[in-house]
């Protein structure tokens, strides 16, 4: 799979999702999605608990592969390439569109190596140290651990391990970055700069995250799309994408009745 930086016969959409439904074990846990995302922007996935948030995140790279008994019907487009077609190779997919996962999980290996390593497996022949560095500033983190490269990245804090792991993601050159509740685990100050981090990235990637939170959503994203759950006749739930719109639209002026409850808090 090859995907252009920028193309001029490319459109500003990276990613398309058209009719898009996830099943796991032949139950439908997410209908019908509809999703234009462009590129460099931020776009926040909000909703309650069981709507099919991180489901649809996992879409993006194909993380429900492996998952047993999960199957996706519909189509998704990145850079107008689709990214279940027989051709695609899910790992060489996950190049280009990185995740950093709600819990800091980096690898038990060294600051330099967290980096080094995706890189090395995924080909780099260029200049490793300048690649470690330039992850690290990207990432806002070289300042803080420059004299710590040898030492373990489990020995960061928190909020230097999610960026830590945001620049491994960084280092192999994707395109989209996923981010599924990335601050969830860590405290104020942390999540202060992880969310300064998004604003900086955008001018580079396009970014998806998945939040609980209203006021990360309203403060980092571009875009909002909110999706709810309804029930089923089994007793389940589906999920479903209910608004999509500019953020401030969603926060102040949202279409649906059921948007508006839950960024007021009124549900969810």
């Amino acid at each position: 799979m090859v995907v252009p930086a920028s193309a001029p016969n490319v459109t500003a959409t990276t990613l398309l999702v058209e009719n898009v439904s996830v099943y796991y074990n032949n139950i439908l846990a997410v209908r019908d999605v509809n999703l234009e995302i462009p590129r460099h922007e931020i776009v926040a996935l909000i909703g309650p608990s069981g709507c099919g948030k991180s489901t649809v995140l996992r879409c993006f790279n194909r993380m429900n592969d492996l998952i047993t008994g999960a199957r996706m019907t519909g189509r998704i487009l990145l850079e107008g390439q689709d990214i279940n077609g027989k051709s695609v190779d899910p790992v060489q997919l996950r190049r280009y569109v990185g995740m950093v996962f709600q819990k800091p999980n980096p690898f038990p290996k060294s600051v330099y190596e967290n980096i080094a390593f995706g890189a090395r497996i995924n080909g780099y022949r260029g200049d490793m140290d300048e690649l470690v560095e330039r992850s690290l500033r990207q990432a806002a983190l070289w300042d803080e651990v420059k004299d710590k490269l040898r030492d373990s990245g489990l020995s960061l804090s928190g909020g230097q391990q999610q960026r830590l792991c945001i620049a491994r993601a960084i280092a192999v050159g994707p395109q989209v970055i996923l981010m599924d509740e990335p601050c969830s685990a860590l405290d104020p100050i942390s999540t202060l700069k992880v969310e300064e981090l998004m604003h900086s990235l955008k001018q580079q990637y396009t970014i998806i995250i998945v939040t609980h939170n209203m006021q990360q959503a309203s403060r980092v994203s571009d875009r909002t799309a909110f999706f709810n759950a309804a029930p089923t006749p089994n007793g389940g739930k589906v999920g479903y994408l209910v608004e999509y719109d500019y953020t401030p639209n969603i926060f102040s002026n949202p279409q649906q009745d059921s948007t508006r409850d839950y960024v007021s808090g009124r549900f969810g």
